[in-house]
């Protein structure tokens, strides 16, 4: 699918995005490990959840669902979990896989697990190291580095496991492994990472314990074996969803944009952050907690035109790693130079988010050079319309459809709009409603 947009005068509006991906996909999980019913409302209904919930209808757990955000998962405990009869395939989705991992890593059978092209090259061995110390065979090619991979579960022992970079799906696939071994399972990340597993095991009356540590690092721990109850579950808006139409408030002159009900966990709002030390004018709103744990609120941010570059690295990358596509598009309408660093990771998401968003907004104007661990952004430039590409990736997508409200005339074609369903189906169709003029065909 092809996208076309003009610069719009100014975008102004309020907003619900959808619910927020990463908890759909754990409360879903939880809920299947759980005994008895759990009830999820908000539930993302984008493909990389449903990817998740398809993978656990054929380890034989009961689900009604989605339906207008309303998913019930009939837990019966993960010991319940049958052999699948065919390979389990995650689609698009990172979260689907690598959890599924650690849950799987403490049932008594096989799983082949795998996923489409872009998955099949993301790397697996962070996740699969791990659960091999804690006891669990995992098999695939290059030793398992890469889906599909084959894991076969049994008996597990607890295990300390250091990463090397922070990462929630890696720490989230440990911890739920943790729940079914023997003793204390402890995960160490060199700076916090999203907590949603941690957040949500609570409610499904887990025991959870955190600590920073001395000199910096994070560690959770969980002593298992441990049984959760079923819970309910209600899923905020999804704030890397909101980020767009935030940054897309702050770097259209005259705009105000105000997102309500999202989701904002400190680990995750990083980007608030950096737009402040940017210049955007930003309001907060904080409401209640969800039940789940999450905190929820709204977010207006307003239109100045007067951004300026910041450097951005260290331990505030994993509260915005999935929000940097968004944050580069802020940079190139900014005064001066934004340097980003320490996000490598970025190369090994849908795509090389790094290599992706640095050639496309050149394309649109932008002097952006690429780093090896991140982005240099020479801002205030002038842009203008171009055709431009998606690179099969729904945040990529999302930014430049951002960038191309912004710049200073022409229209801009973006191809492969298409994924932007993994996570955000009617994205364009809220964009509009803004005052974007887009065209889809």
């Amino acid at each position: 699918m092809r996208v076309r947009i003009r610069g719009s005068g100014r975008l102004r509006g309020e907003l619900v995005v959808p619910g927020d991906k990463s908890i759909s996909h754990r409360a879903a999980i939880l809920g299947a490990m759980a005994h008895g019913g759990t009830e999820i409302s908000g539930f993302l209904e984008g493909e990389d959840p449903l990817s998740t919930v398809r993978c656990l209808r054929a380890l034989g757990v009961g689900i009604e669902g989605p339906r207008e955000g309303r998913l019930l998962v009939d837990g019966a405990g993960v010991e319940a979990w049958r052999e699948p009869a065919a390979v389990l395939d995650a689609g698009n989705s990172g979260t689907t896989l690598r959890l599924l991992l650690g849950a799987l890593a403490g049932r008594g059978f096989a799983a082949t697990l795998t996923g489409d092209a872009s998955l099949r090259r993301r790397p697996m061995d962070r996740v699969a190291e791990p659960l091999r110390s804690m006891g669990a065979v995992v098999g695939g090619p290059e030793g398992g580095k890469t889906a599909p991979l084959t894991i076969r579960g049994g008996k597990l022992r607890a295990a300390a496991v250091e990463l090397a970079v922070a990462s929630a799906q890696v720490k989230s696939a440990v911890l739920l492994a943790g729940l079914q071994a023997e003793g204390v399972t402890a995960v160490t990340e060199p700076s916090r990472s999203r907590d949603h597993t941690e957040r949500m095991l609570a409610a499904f009356g887990g025991a959870v314990e955190e600590a920073d540590l001395p000199g910096g690092g994070h560690r959770v721990t969980v002593r298992g074996p441990q049984s959760l109850r079923g819970a309910r579950v209600a899923v905020p808006g999804d704030f890397s969803a909101a980020a767009f139409f935030l940054v897309a408030g702050a770097v259209v002159p005259g705009s105000a944009v105000t997102v309500r009900g999202v989701g904002l966990n400190p680990t995750r709002t990083g980007l608030l952050d950096v737009l402040r030390r940017m210049g955007a004018k930003i309001r907060v709103d904080l409401e209640d907690f969800a039940p789940g744990g999450e905190p929820v609120g709204d977010v207006t941010v307003e239109g100045t035109g007067e951004l300026r570059g910041v450097e951005v690295g260290g331990s505030l990358i994993p509260r915005l790693i999935d929000e940097i596509p968004a944050l580069a598009v802020a940079a190139v309408f900014a005064c001066g130079k934004t340097v980003i660093r320490d996000a490598a990771e970025l190369r090994a998401k849908e795509s090389d988010r790094i290599a992706g968003m640095a050639a496309e907004l050149a394309r649109l104007g932008g002097r952006v050079r690429t780093l090896p661990d991140g982005l240099l952004i020479e801002g205030g430039g002038k842009l203008g319309g171009a055709a431009v590409d998606a690179w099969g990736d729904h945040r990529v997508a999302m930014a430049l459809a951002v960038a191309a409200c912004a710049v200073g005339g022409g229209e801009t074609l973006i191809q492969g709009t298409e994924c932007v369903n993994i996570s955000y189906p009617d994205f364009f169709r809220d964009l509009t409603l803004l005052g974007a003029g887009v065209e889809a065909d």
